[in-house]
């Protein structure tokens, strides 16, 4: 009896620990870790410096490689595509892989220890590194999104804070290892994320939506350490900017964040502890009603039921119905959704709004240098961008969240005043002031934050989760498209026009400084008064969405999902009373 008693006993401690690592939390808490390493594009202001003096590169040639980049971070069809057809750890697998390659062959060129590439070399290996964030986009935010849909606003903010918090983690963490080397940052943004993803490439999966009593509660507990980790990176940083740190303080400091960063394991395990103790008791008298249908009849149901409705929603997403799209909040199929007129107001206001954020982010670097800040200060500011990016997407997916439900307040309306938003920090670096580039850089970072967790959640919201991999990259393929207009074409092309006046100036010949370097409040002037104008248009776009969609958003948008929670919750009290009465056997 007592062999029996410890074996089973051991057979329930394994089920829970199973329970625990492919759970809905703990694939939460995998998809948390993943996306706060999947934000490095933001620290090119960062290490741009090395890139551009290592290989002689002007600004036009540097703001050229950072559009590379924002191409390479934002499209990403191609990850929602193959999301489409092959399952979430080939995904990550992919992004891994293409992480690492990039961004290691960018260390090898910029520390001389392979020939140095030819520009569009160095172009296609940002853009490589950079397209990586995308799949781990697709692998763990898309899927957090299908698993908890009733959430997805602040599950977006959460996901998208992480991500906005990525560059000032990495900045603690790169200082624990490597100290003040921002060459060495190149590598750690390259092996670091290509190595979480694969710790947890077999844990992000689509699981049968439920619901869960605890699940604001544990939403906004994770919204509080994140919280905490943005306070003591901010702490951290404007201490490290008013005291020199010892490599010792640094290395604390990493431990610090990695120790809190860790901390929402616990939530996890509590959470899957309170599923299996609930769970127990509901099937504890199912398992003695001899009417409850078997698992195999359940499943058949459901199969039957699941393939009548692929085939209704593929005989509705055929050519011939392209323009004949579903209500507002069913899913879209991808031509459907892609020829609308949202989904081309949507792209048009974020190529204005998203693009003038990449743009003010990718030059955060010289401008601080053309204002006269160190090089230390200039950290402090990408660090500061990085924190307020975090609460920028935070605040666009919880307080909208509340406003949504509360006032139904529509969604778009919010993104058009952060485009607002936006144009007074793009100002703010036209005509500076001293200390003004830090003030910038909070409402830029704030906004940009913003609009990306707005963007991702107008789309699902809009066009539904079936395709939502293929059309929240294809809505963002606007970012890049944004930036290559307005960062090449207008501030690059200004900046150079500014550093060769200063040069002709001093009687210099461009064959005769390695750099060419523009100094002074005019370098940016009248590029960023442009994309303040840019973004004010951006907002005026957006209003006309908030226009069309006013009705949708005064209705129930997530009555769907709740009828669809209550049938998988029967179908699971059912396969686990099931499985109980095999083990009783």
């Amino acid at each position: 009896m007592a062999t029996t008693a410890s074996g089973s006993s051991g057979y329930v401690c394994c089920r829970f620990f199973l329970q625990v690592i492919t759970g809905r939390w703990f694939m939460m808490f995998a998809s948390f870790l993943i996306m706060a390493c999947a934000g490095a594009t933001y620290l090119f202001g960062v290490y741009s410096k090395d890139i551009k003096s290592t290989l002689g590169y002007d600004q036009s040639t540097l703001n050229l490689m950072s559009t590379f980049k924002d191409l390479g971070a934002n499209v990403g069809v191609l990850s929602g595509l193959l999301a489409e057809v092959t399952p979430t750890w080939f995904v990550l697998l992919v992004g891994a892989l293409m992480n690492f390659t990039g961004y290691f062959m960018i260390w090898l060129a910029v520390t001389k220890r392979v020939a140095t590439p030819k520009v569009w070399q160095m172009c296609a290996y940002i853009c490589i590194g950079a397209n990586s964030q995308n799949f781990a986009n697709t692998g763990s935010l898309v899927t957090c999104v299908k698993n908890f849909p009733r959430s997805r606003g602040m599950m977006l903010g959460l996901m998208k804070g992480f991500v906005g918090l990525s560059g000032a983690i990495f900045t603690q963490i790169y200082y624990a290892i490597y100290g003040n080397d921002s060459k060495s940052l190149i590598l750690l943004i390259g092996w670091f994320p290509a190595a979480i993803s694969l710790v947890f490439v077999y844990n992000i999966r689509a699981m049968k939506i439920s619901t869960h009593p605890n699940e604001t509660k544990v939403l906004h507990e994770y919204l509080g350490i994140a919280t905490v980790l943005a306070l003591l990176i901010m702490a951290l940083t404007i201490a490290q900017k008013k005291v020199p740190f010892s490599h010792t303080a640094y290395l604390f400091s990493g431990v610090a964040v990695c120790f809190i960063m860790l901390s929402p394991f616990l939530i996890a395990i509590r959470e899957e502890f309170y599923t299996w103790r609930t769970r127990e008791q509901l099937t504890a008298p199912i398992r003695h009603v001899d009417e409850a249908p078997t698992l195999p009849e359940t499943e058949m149901k459901s199969e039957i039921e699941y393939e009548s409705m692929e085939t209704k929603e593929a005989s509705a997403s055929g050519c011939s119905s392209i323009f004949k799209p579903p209500k507002r909040g069913e899913d879209f199929s991808i031509l459907q959704a892609l020829f609308s007129i949202d989904m081309f107001l949507v792209f048009l206001g974020t190529f204005c709004g998203l693009g003038c954020s990449l743009t003010a982010v990718d030059n955060l670097g010289q401008i601080g240098e053309s204002l006269g800040y160190p090089h230390q200060a200039v950290s402090t500011v990408v660090s500061l961008l990085s924190i307020w990016n975090y609460f920028g997407r935070v605040f666009a997916g919880f307080v909208s969240e509340i406003i949504l439900l509360k006032y139904k307040i529509p969604r778009p309306l919010i993104m058009s005043l952060v485009f607002l938003l936006a144009a007074v920090g793009d100002l703010l670096i036209a005509f500076p002031w001293p200390g003004s580039v830090y003030l910038a850089s909070l409402l830029l970072g704030f906004s940009f934050g913003a609009q990306q967790t707005l963007l991702f959640t107008i789309v699902s919201e809009l066009f539904g989760l079936k395709y939502y991999a293929t059309l929240f990259n294809c809505a963002q393929l606007s970012s890049p498209l944004g930036s290559f207009v307005l960062n090449v074409r207008i501030v690059g092309k200004l900046y150079d026009k500014e550093a060769w006046k200063q040069l002709a100036a001093k009687g210099m010949a461009r064959s005769m400084v390695k750099e060419l370097t523009c100094i002074g409040k005019q370098c940016y002037r009248l590029s960023f008064s442009i994309l303040a104008a840019t973004n004010t248009f951006g907002s005026i776009v957006i209003l006309v969405l908030v226009l069309r969609t006013r009705k949708y958003y005064g209705g129930d948008i997530y009555k769907r999902f709740r009828d669809e929670i209550a049938e998988n919750e029967k179908e699971m009290a059912l396969k686990s009373a099931q499985e109980m009465q095999m083990v009783e056997s």
